[in-house]
């Protein structure tokens, strides 16, 4: 489907998105790229490219002239007066006839309001109800939707008509909690936004069971749990480094204290010049550990504590901002539901009113049929509403999704590079700790290698001799 055209139908910022492409309402966009996924990319006619969400355009064929099909000839072939080709969202195309609104797989023949062969695909089209599908698909662009054709009488049968494409929308999708996705059993595996990066914005989109086995978890909610755990194993890696230097601060204390014991002050000569440094080198490790202890609160405890103060309120903010867009999808979906029903039993009255018909020709069962023909109208056009405001509900939940979710995965990468680039300041920090420690005694290692005891015997024995004379023998 790559070069195709397509009409913007909402407008979309891209602010929040690196890639994104900024359009209005009502613009053309040429097609891409068209991955699986729910994103495309394409290119404005101002030449501006970028990657946008699929549901916010539709897909158009330039009216009346159509590529033929493969095997004939290569030349443009003109559709008969009032036929017009679409490209189907799988990028299958399709026509139809704005008078009757009748729409078919195949090429219709140069005869107004005959297809080409009618062949067994002309019912594989679903139903349509004022110009769309009853699943909610448009059957032509926007542009003639304000034509506001009607059916024919004779294809009242087929007006509104909501189980057909009610099983077809099942074979092809499933609902989970209000959320639509793909079914696993009928369409092909969606491409992931990020596909070798294991990023949140491509597995979260689902509910989850709880493992107690009381209900389910949204994907996102595991998100936030996981965020808010990061959050509080920092504030426990801070109370670790806080009891750090707790130990640091009480440690230094006692060594100054123990630098003032007077324990063998008496110590003379070289040893005891040596215990003197001994002692002192407690008091300079004292003072090593005080500031390892300041230094680790102000570089590594502060700045754990303190990163992200409001996260817990941000966080909060995030999970109250999807819940509400979340609630809103239920919200919608509710609606379609109803409208759906109300649908069904608008096709239910009028076709009793038909029978009823066949059986007694009369005025006033004519009136009724016109009046219920005229309510189902109403309700089809109240489903595909309601079906119109479902999709953009949910359009927004998911581009609210992939733009938090990738968000959080960044809060996260910082988060975990802000703590390791912390620890490895801790680490830093103990190093040269352990180096001014070592600086503390190697005066002490000096002194002792001086440590000479002949020369203190020496230094003690000049001060303290009492007389060189040796006693003798007592003579008679």
């Amino acid at each position: 489907m790559s070069g195709a055209r397509c009409r913007t139908l909402y407008p979309f910022s891209g602010e929040r998105h690196g890639q994104g492409l900024r359009f209005a309402a009502g613009e053309l966009i040429t097609l891409l790229q068209v991955p699986d996924g729910g994103w495309w990319e394409g290119e404005k006619e101002d030449g501006l490219r970028g990657w946008f969400p699929a549901s916010y355009v539709q897909l158009l064929e330039k009216p009346g002239m159509v590529p033929p099909p493969p095997g004939e000839e290569s030349q443009t072939v003109v559709l008969p007066p009032g036929w017009q080709s679409y490209l189907s969202p799988q990028g299958r195309r399709y026509y139809v006839n704005t008078t009757t609104n009748e729409t078919t797989w195949e090429r219709p023949s140069s005869s107004p309001g005959i297809p080409a062969s009618p062949g067994p695909h002309r019912s594989s089209l679903p139903p349509t109800v004022n110009g769309y599908h009853a699943s909610g698909t448009p059957a032509h662009p926007p542009e003639t939707a304000h034509m506001s054709l009607r059916k024919s009488t004779g294809d009242s049968q087929n007006l509104g008509s909501s189980s057909p494409s009610k099983k077809q929308s099942k074979e092809n999708t499933i609902t989970i909690n209000c959320v639509t996705f793909p079914h696993p059993d009928t369409m092909p595996e969606q491409q992931l936004l990020k596909p070798t990066e294991w990023s949140y914005c491509d597995y979260f989109w689902a509910d989850k069971k709880d493992p107690q086995g009381n209900g389910t978890v949204a994907g996102f909610e595991l998100l936030l749990q996981k965020q808010l755990k990061g959050k509080q194993m920092q504030k426990e890696m801070s109370e670790f480094i806080r009891e750090r230097i707790k130990i640091e601060e009480d440690y230094a204390k006692n060594l100054a204290k123990l630098s003032q014991n007077s324990l063998a002050a008496q110590e003379e000569g070289s040893l005891g010049e040596a215990w003197a440094q001994v002692k002192k080198s407690l008091a300079d490790e004292a003072e090593v550990h005080l500031k390892f202890s300041a230094k680790l609160h102000s570089e590594v405890e502060k700045p754990l504590m303190n990163f992200r103060e409001n996260f817990k309120k941000d966080m909060k903010k995030c999970d109250h901002h999807i819940a509400d867009l979340r609630k809103q999808l239920a919200s919608r979906y509710a609606a379609v539901e109803k409208a759906r029903k109300a649908l069904t039993e608008r096709q239910r009255d009028l076709e009793m009113k038909t029978q009823q018909l066949e059986i007694k020709l009369s005025n006033k069962t004519e009136e009724d049929i016109k009046k219920a023909r005229r309510k189902s109208t109403q309700a089809g056009d109240d489903l595909m509403r309601c079906v119109d405001l479902y999709n953009q509900a949910q359009s927004k939940w998911f581009e609210e999704m992939v733009t938090t979710t990738l968000e959080l995965e960044r809060l996260e990468v910082e988060r975990v590079e802000m703590i390791r680039q912390h620890l490895c300041q801790y680490t830093q920090l103990r190093h040269e700790t352990d180096m001014f420690n070592q600086s503390t005694v190697e005066p002490v290692d000096q002194l002792l290698r001086k440590v000479d005891p002949a020369k203190d015997r020496e230094l003690w024995v000049r001060e303290h001799k009492t007389g060189n004379i040796r006693p003798v023998d007592m003579e008679i």
